[in-house]
């Protein structure tokens, strides 16, 4: 078979590929950790990454001793309003957690949920995913991080919460 080069097409599919890929980049900013921020660092490195952030008047506690003690200037995901809160524990960066109340949203946030699944899917891969009447889940691993989609459609206080945090490994003894 002759080596035939189709220049017309193959400029148009680099083209189609490269705005793919613009695209995809821009999605996964929305969802990825804001730039410079990454688990293990300390409140001080927090402040100095993100210099808009402030103190918690009242922590969230969470178990594992994490402290919700900084948040940051809403962002918008998937149509909805996140507000990101950074969780601490033995002065290290442990969670980050980016929650939207989806009450006034008549699926009570269910695109959004799908939406988020959608770009964990591509950055990745499967999900593992639980489905209850009331709420939906899925997680994903990445290296040392854990990542987590969660959406409660309970219309007195439905939410969608995407939750980066860093992987805790429990030894069988520990159970």
């Amino acid at each position: 078979m002759p080596n035939v080069r189709f220049t017309a097409s193959s400029s148009f599919l680099r083209a189609l590929a490269a705005s793919a890929i613009f695209m995809a980049a821009g999605a996964l900013h929305a969802q990825a950790l804001p730039p410079g921020v990454r688990l293990g660092m300390t409140a001080d490195e927090l402040r100095s990454v993100l210099p808009g952030a402030e103190r918690v008047q009242r922590p969230q506690r969470l178990t594992g001793g994490l402290l919700g003690s900084w948040r940051a200037a809403p962002v918008e995901m998937a149509g909805l309003m996140f507000e990101p809160t950074f969780f601490f524990a033995a002065s290290e960066l442990r969670r980050v957690e980016y929650v939207a109340t989806a009450q006034a949203v008549a699926d009570s946030g269910a695109s959004a949920f799908g939406q988020l699944v959608q770009w964990g899917r591509g950055v990745f891969g499967n999900e593992l995913a639980s489905r209850d009447p009331g709420s939906a889940y899925a997680a994903w691993t990445s290296g040392d991080t854990d990542v987590y989609v969660q959406q409660v459609s309970d219309p007195r206080r439905a939410s969608v919460r995407l939750v980066y945090k860093a992987r805790q490994l429990r030894d069988g003894s520990e159970l």
